[in-house]
């Protein structure tokens, strides 16, 4: 009997101990049960771990001809004193000034781990000329694209922002697999990015190493991305580049919100009508890729955890007329605009002290990274 009565005492103990969660998860490290308020994914750094982290390895940048090429080396990705370090370097120092404009890059290798990761763009093979050099920066993007993706729980990452002219940092989540169609149509969810110029302003605003900002993108088109009515930003007069913050995201069926050091940014919660009538998409003359999702449709998938450090680009994030001790070298209509950049060197690599603490004034630096399940 009174094994009877112990074996229900530690079943009902067992039962309070896991309270299912709505999230869910999948990944090579991934826990196999979820239990609701539980820590589901952790990155300490106290070493390299290629097994939670897949590196990027193309050219092609993220789509705004950004000016760096993502490759697994040492020298731009690694652990030190348990930080992550994601540091630029130029690509001369392992080619040559001359390579950039005459040289051929073929990056596709023959190892799994030295697969080309994105073709598009002239992302796995390019030939520089003098006009159109090949990519003078070589940085790191690393995800857990194979070992980790979730969908809904709570994220904090704690880092501390580079420094540097025409740096863009970011940490940032992309849907595992495209469930509403491709890019915005399921989603993107930007944690933080934020600019390393110290002293650039934009129309009398800094928004250099003093503003970070988070931001969803969603839409049917590249053309129709709602990302503006879920983009926020916060001025920090010290400089996200002189201390660690804590960036967190909360994400549930009901709402997403984001934070810096448990302050609230920003959250958006979608009516009945979801982010089709959030974005302003229902005046438009499109179908709607979420009309038999949730409400919460992209945002109701799975996405994975990706943490980079580009360079440059053509997109705008640099606005064309921003004030900064060195004038910007190119514009982003130009159709030399990394030649541009590389000639203009003498303003802004100074300002990456590469050559200084082993040029950690220019890296991304990531304390951990935590996921909880809701």
């Amino acid at each position: 009997m009174w094994a009877a009565v112990i074996g229900v005492l530690g079943f009902a103990v067992f039962g309070q101990a896991c309270t299912p969660s709505v999230t869910t998860v999948s990944g090579t490290h991934a826990p196999i049960t979820v239990c609701s308020g539980a820590m589901i994914f952790a990155d300490d750094f106290t070493e390299f771990d290629l097994e939670k982290w897949q590196h990027e390895n193309t050219l092609a940048g993220g789509g705004n001809w950004e000016f760096q090429y993502y490759n697994n080396n040492r020298t731009n990705s690694f652990t030190h004193n348990g930080l992550l370090f994601i540091r630029p370097s130029l690509t001369s120092d392992q080619f040559g000034e001359a390579f950039l404009s005459s040289g051929h890059l073929n990056i596709e290798g023959g190892a799994p781990a030295d697969r080309c990761t994105n073709p598009q763009w002239f992302g796995c093979e390019r030939t520089g000329t003098p006009s159109n050099i090949l990519n003078p920066i070589k940085s790191a993007r690393i995800r857990t694209v194979n070992s980790f993706s979730f969908r809904y729980g709570r994220v904090e990452v704690r880092a501390k922002m580079p420094a540097g002219d025409w740096l863009w940092p970011a940490i940032w989540l992309m849907p595992a697999y495209n469930s509403y169609g491709t890019w915005p149509a399921s989603g993107e969810i930007d944690l933080v990015e934020s600019r390393g110029n110290r002293n650039m302003f934009n129309n009398g605003i800094h928004i250099g190493t003093q503003e970070a900002g988070s931001t969803l993108h969603f839409g049917p088109y590249p053309n129709l991305n709602g990302w503006e009515r879920a983009h926020w930003v916060r001025r920090n007069s010290a400089g996200y580049d002189r201390a660690f913050h804590r960036y967190q995201l909360e994400w549930t069926p009901d709402f997403i919100r984001f934070s810096i050091d448990d302050v609230e940014l920003g959250r958006v919660t979608p009516g009945s009508g979801g982010f089709w009538q959030l974005g302003g998409f229902d005046t438009q003359n499109v179908e709607n890729p979420w009309r038999y999702g949730s409400k919460m449709a992209p945002f109701d998938q799975k996405f994975y955890l990706i943490i980079n450090l580009a360079v440059g680009g053509t997109n705008g994030f640099f606005p064309d007329g921003v004030s900064n001790p060195v004038p910007k070298p190119w514009w982003n209509g130009s159709p030399t605009a990394l030649t541009d950049f590389w000639n203009g060197r003498s303003g802004w690599l100074p300002t990456w002290n590469l050559n200084s603490n082993d040029g950690q004034d220019a890296s991304l630096q990531v304390d951990y990274v935590r996921v909880w399940a809701l």
